[in-house]
């Protein structure tokens, strides 16, 4: 319909998950905590781990989707420096680091006996799978699912990482002006999980509209309302008046940001993917891999597809947030692979 305007409002993480919790756990005599949200279910369980700057929240609709397939119970974490999780060194983002948390968030859920886990992350969170999974941190893994990440991608791709990061906007004016941003740039192509899980990846600014380096790039977070029909003058006039109006009243108006700046985490890059490919071979696990559209595979990979050492799905018309765009798609590209392998069951009155 022509100029009707999309809901870019936010969505709680109560539509998705039955409970939030913060998970203490010690780490070197200091503690850190983790922030879990997770339904109760029964079943095996699927711990989800998010990519770079996301959240817990980044897997809302695929936790309602995939849990009206199988029986699960869902445990989506923010990992360090992400999300609402509070660490006392938030600058450590090694793969050896996040790796020794999901052990010990498991630990803290489930004590000495944990049930049997899935684990499957996107992007930054599917390398930390691998490096969790290489280095046992969880003893009752029952298998490995990696989204779109591939180490020689990933490696190729590290050179124009900050290019990207830079391009996007510094600061928005609301929520629901991050979650508009997110669908029209096709970071998140999924409105429904755009309006869920953009608001763990921004926080509200700590320094006030007026300050130097903030005003500056007010404008870069602004989007139009309206629909692409709007006419260009139109809508050029509409951003101006909007950057003249920042301030009403004499009122500073919040803006947010991102929660967290990924360009400081670089140095911690090449070690979350350089020799991911064999790492992830080595698992002695099922591994299912899911990619975006066509990735090249790199040669260890190639070779281990051949081998049959994984299995893997390509879910095409999709960005990099596989999951956020196509939670259909990847449920059940999961939801068949764990009925496969025995690790769970459809739920009954789920049609096939």
């Amino acid at each position: 319909i022509p100029g009707r305007k999309r809901d870019f409002s936010p969505l709680s993480w109560s539509e998705y998950f039955e409970a939030m919790e913060d998970v203490e756990v010690e780490n070197d005599n200091a503690k850190d905590i983790s922030f879990t949200v997770a339904p109760i279910s029964h079943g095996p369980v699927l711990l989800l781990l998010h990519g770079g700057g996301h959240s817990a929240l980044s897997w809302a609709v695929f936790t309602a989707v995939i849990y009206n397939r199988i029986n699960c119970r869902v445990v989506a974490m923010d990992l360090r420096a992400h999300g609402d999780t509070k660490v006392k060194n938030s600058d450590d983002l090694s793969a050896e680091t996040m790796a020794k948390d999901i052990g010990k968030v498991v630990e803290a859920l489930y004590g000495e006996n944990p049930p049997p886990i899935m684990m499957i992350g996107h992007s930054m969170g599917g390398a930390i799978a691998v490096h969790t999974a290489a280095a046992n941190h969880v003893p009752s893994l029952l298998g490995l699912c990696v989204i779109d990440v591939v180490e020689g991608t990933a490696m190729d791709a590290l050179n124009s990482m900050q290019n990207f990061l830079r391009s996007r906007p510094k600061t928005f004016k609301s929520v629901e002006n991050a979650i508009e941003w997110s669908v029209k740039s096709g970071q998140i192509r999924n409105v429904e999980s755009a309006r869920v899980s953009m608001g763990g990846q921004v926080k509200k600014c700590e320094e006030p509209l007026n300050s130097p380096g903030v005003s500056k790039s007010i404008s870069d977070g602004i989007i139009e309302e309206e629909e692409e029909e709007e006419e260009e003058g139109e809508s050029n006039h509409k951003r101006k008046k909007e950057d003249d109006q920042e301030v009403r009243d004499g009122m500073i108006e919040t803006l947010y940001t991102w929660q967290i700046d990924l360009s400081k985490t670089e140095k911690y890059w090449e070690g979350w993917f350089s020799g991911l490919s064999a790492l992830f071979l080595s698992c002695p696990v099922p591994k299912l891999l899911l990619l975006a559209g066509v990735d090249r595979l790199d040669k260890d990979l190639t070779i281990g597809q051949m081998q049959g050492k994984f299995q893997m799905q390509v879910l095409p018309q999709c960005g990099h947030a596989v999951h956020e765009d196509a939670p259909e798609k990847v449920a059940d590209a999961l939801a068949s692979f764990m009925v496969r392998h025995k690790f769970t069951e459809f739920k009954e009155g789920f049609l096939w």
